[in-house]
């Protein structure tokens, strides 16, 4: 059995917003190590190989090294934490937030020494009460500390280090609608290039990371690559925080080896399915990506391998449904949770999401036709790639996901025609 909670979650971390007592469990290590040689901290990452936490598993160290080349006009370059964390299914960033913020602010000074930055922000979700009174409390304690003095004393400038509330859309979470909203607009997603590293808050060189992410990193310079290499299975690196849920006995927040088994996570450290309840699937990293079956019990959970698979691991968020589930329902119900989020400067994805919606509500319900099937699978054609973000083709992702992998369910008979 993979062993539990040995680095993010590991019962030493949750210290609160107590710097002292973070200190005291070798808090603040990371960061002297960091300052002591500042050039190999993007090498370092890179060796660890690290990946981005919040969905898509991009390699950090090319993130920070792009804004580490950058330059601004004004002089100035910022560090975002991205917990806007709003999607279904997901609930591992407000945890990090509450119960260790240290952590995350460490790694976030971590990677201001690496780029030049004299800006960090904490971007977090309003509706996280817990976790803006924690990073709030924390954040009075950095400020005028002996570890803020070093790393302001490294830089030759002042650090502003704050705490923003995100607009509480599921939209903002996206790395330009981030931009936006702290350049004080609305979170409008915009097309890339330029990318945030290149042009961001302000039109500086911006570094986004997830929570999770910003977390791993002072362990990684305390204790090495290597370490953090070996923490994984197989050929992946670290840890990762599972958020499991849905129709499983103990669903709850998991801190596992980065390639445990989708079968380990549900059955032993999940606890298996409701009494009476039998497997039917899992939708993978959240509800916008490829569903995985009985036969894909065996997948490892990292970012390579769940690719292969034709899924993602996105955030690492597992909802379970057991048979007797409809999946056109549950489908619905994440595709309207799209259409109502959806920002609305894309007509393809406005309405869109909507019609999606709309045919898969009356498919469930039993009213349907076939022109409706036909309508479905043509959005699904038409829809991908028409929107400044990707929210159109995760709706449009797992709708087809389901059709395929369920077809009986859509009336379109059985998986193997």
């Amino acid at each position: 059995m993979s062993e539990a909670n040995t680095l993010l979650m590991h019962p030493s971390r949750s210290v609160g917003a107590d710097l002292q007592a973070w200190i005291k469990v070798g808090g603040g290590e990371g960061l002297l190590a960091a300052l002591a040689n500042a050039g190999n901290i993007i090498n370092t990452l890179r060796d660890a190989n690290l990946a981005g936490m919040g969905g898509a598993g991009f390699p950090s160290w090319r993130k920070w090294e792009a804004a580490a080349a950058a330059s601004g006009s004004k002089g100035d370059k910022y560090i975002v934490c991205n917990g806007n964390e709003d999607e279904p299914g997901t609930f591992k960033d407000r945890y990090l937030l509450a119960h260790t913020p240290h952590q995350v602010i460490e790694g976030m000074l971590i990677a201001a020494a690496a780029v030049g930055a004299n800006h960090v922000v904490l971007y977090i979700n309003p509706h996280q009460t817990e976790s803006i009174a924690a990073v709030s409390a924390a954040i009075a304690q950095w400020q005028g500390s002996g570890l803020m003095g070093k790393l302001e004393a490294f830089l030759g400038k002042p650090v502003h280090l704050k705490l923003v509330e995100t607009s509480g859309r599921y939209i903002g979470g996206e790395e330009t609608a981030v931009v936006s909203w702290l350049d004080g607009g609305f979170p409008f997603p915009r097309r890339k290039p330029p990318y945030p590293a290149e042009s961001g808050v302000d039109g500086q060189p911006t570094l986004i990371n997830n929570t999770e992410t910003f977390a791993n990193v002072p362990h990684i310079l305390r204790n090495g690559a290597e370490w953090y290499r070996s923490l994984g299975e197989g050929e992946a690196s670290g840890t990762k925080l599972y958020s499991l849920s849905g129709d499983v006995l103990n669903p709850g927040l998991y801190e596992l080896p980065m390639g445990t088994t989708l079968h380990d996570l549900i059955f032993v450290h999940g606890g298996g399915m409701l009494e009476g309840r039998a497997f039917k699937a899992v939708f993978t990293g959240g509800p916008s990506n490829t569903l995985l079956t009985a036969a894909d019990l065996d997948v490892p959970l990292d970012f390579a391998s769940v690719r292969a698979r034709h899924s993602s691991l996105g955030t690492g968020a597992m909802i379970v449904i057991s048979e007797g589930t409809s999946v056109v329902r549950k489908v619905a119900e994440y595709v309207e949770f799209f259409a109502t989020n959806s920002c609305g400067q894309c007509p393809p994805c406005k309405g869109g999401t909507f019609q999606l919606a709309r045919l898969l509500n009356r498919i469930d319900s039993g009213v349907s036709t076939e022109d409706d099937l036909r309508a479905l699978q043509s959005l699904c054609r038409l829809l991908p790639g028409s929107g400044r973000c990707a929210l159109i083709d995760g709706a449009v992702t797992v709708t087809q996901s389901s059709m395929r992998t369920f077809p009986q369910e859509y009336g379109l008979g059985s998986a193997d025609n």
